[in-house]
């Protein structure tokens, strides 16, 4: 399984320089989940950027793969990876819905990177 951090997701809507490394991961539906933060993070992100119906297309084409909810066991694993690897909130919920389900994390965020199971692009 695979989780796409938000920052690979707005790296791929924007087609930016970096885009090419998430394609595998958000076009493999199948094998792909999405944490509510996710969606969360990038609507925002593009609602600001752009308008409401570009935010609301890029979490729609987000919700074809399989949306996970923050759950009491998700987050409890994130307050205790909070603590434990120095990584803010929203990470730690992210960090802990892929640990949960088995996925590799995907990301460009710096507080990923010498994370275990993580796919990290510069």
């Amino acid at each position: 399984m695979n989780l796409v951090d938000s920052s690979g997701w707005l790296e791929y809507f924007a087609d930016g320089k970096n885009a090419k490394f998430f394609v595998q991961a958000i076009e493999n539906t199948e094998e792909l989940i999405v944490s509510t933060i996710n969606l969360y993070e990038v609507y925002k992100k593009i609602l600001l950027e752009r308008n409401e119906n570009s935010a609301l297309q890029a979490v729609a084409l987000m919700q074809q793969a399989k949306v996970v909810n923050i759950t009491s066991s998700i987050a409890i694993m994130a307050a205790k990876l909070s603590c434990e690897l120095k990584i803010p909130m929203a990470d730690s919920l992210i960090y802990s819905t892929a640990r949960i389900h088995n996925a590799v994390v995907w990301t460009q965020d710096a507080d990923f990177k010498d994370l275990e199971e993580v796919k990290y692009f510069k």
